[in-house]
């Protein structure tokens, strides 16, 4: 399949904002200091209709800042975002309804003061996609198709479970029927056991509505369940990207092996002392990341090159790349390790 959602040398850079004297003095010629965060650097990448790709990393990395921009929220600072060759955003603006996304909290994303069914009818009804005499039942629909009783339809947020705010929040966005779904940790806020019935939830729909999503997560076990691809982020570059099977069963960048290796793991011996490993050293400030390759602080694979080149992102397989200069050791690392096993997330109960 051809790509479809299309990231091209995608970057967003925050600039520091000044208070009004140090307004006045930049008019006046004084040297003002704007240090900024580049939170997203030169990100590409294709994505295939019905693909989803899994987004993960630490806190901070910019995976949220990337999902903003590729639904159109954010207006990147370079590059540009295209959905089947057709721009997303026009002059800051966004121009299209093909990108929806759900969000981590679906409390905080409802406006608490409108019924539930007003909600979500409100973009179809300004974009034309159904009229007001219509919209209740075209808001039923969607109730159904994400397992709601219809009659809820005049109930407020607060009268909801928050594994049902979430449905609503998924079924609001469905609503606008989209092409592409971005989802921003969707199911982090929700206990085990309602998680497992929303993941339930968003395979049915993404399989049945042939969605291309993309699927922002720190929880490995979900990225490995729903995903066919996963990128890994780290300070706002895209260090490795391939089949989840692959990038999971052998990382290729020192970074993807140790978040990975940072996953608790179960001991059944319960004389044996539980320690979980840990990424050494703290993540870099994004006001002055390190010269070469942004992770070589804190790599155990690092050399005199890492800390001067920024490596290029190159391919491993036909499937898979990555941006490391010693990819080749750590695979061979891996080889000689035992596989990665992530415990499985419930999927029970949907």
């Amino acid at each position: 399949m051809s790509a479809f959602l299309e990231i091209s040398n995608v970057s967003r850079i925050f600039g520091r904002t000044l208070n009004t004297g140090e307004k006045i003095a930049k008019r006046l010629g004084a040297h003002v200091e704007t240090r900024a965060v580049r939170a997203v650097s030169d990100v590409t990448l294709s994505i295939r209709r019905g693909e989803t790709l899994g987004l993960v990393g630490e806190s901070g990395c910019g995976k949220s800042t990337l999902g903003r921009v590729i639904a159109g929220i954010l207006p990147p600072t370079t590059g540009s975002v295209t959905i089947d060759g057709a721009p997303v955003m026009e002059n800051g603006k966004k121009v299209t309804t093909r990108v929806q996304t759900v969000f981590q909290d679906p409390f905080a994303s409802l406006d608490p003061r409108m019924k539930v069914g007003e909600t979500v009818a409100e973009g179809p009804i300004a974009h034309g996609l159904t009229t007001k005499s219509s919209a209740r039942s075209y808001v039923a629909g969607w109730f159904q198709r994400v397992g709601l009783d219809p009659v809820w339809v005049d109930r407020y947020p607060h009268q909801f479970s928050g594994g049902q705010r979430q449905r609503i929040a998924i079924a609001r966005a469905l609503a606008m029927q989209p092409d592409v779904l971005i989802c921003d940790e969707p199911v982090a806020s929700l206990d085990v056991s309602i998680q497992a019935q929303i993941i339930n939830l968003f395979l049915e729909l993404t399989n049945g509505l042939d969605l291309t999503c993309v699927f922002i997560s720190h929880d490995l076990s979900v990225v490995q369940h729903v995903s066919d691809r996963v990128a890994v982020m780290y300070l706002g570059r895209i260090v490795e990207l391939g089949p989840v099977a692959q990038v999971f069963g052998e990382p290729a960048h020192p970074y993807t092996a140790a978040l990975f290796g940072s996953v608790p793991k179960l001991v059944l011996d319960a004389d044996e002392l539980v320690r979980f490993d840990t990424i050494e050293g703290e993540v870099p400030s994004p006001l002055s990341p390190p010269s070469g390759c942004y992770y070589h602080p804190r790599c155990p694979l690092a050399s005199d090159i890492c800390s001067a080149t920024q490596p290029a992102t190159q391919p491993v397989s036909d499937v898979r790349a990555v941006a490391c200069h010693h990819f080749e050791r750590q695979l061979a690392i891996g080889a000689a390790s035992e596989p990665l096993k992530i415990p499985a997330k419930p999927v029970s109960g949907g």
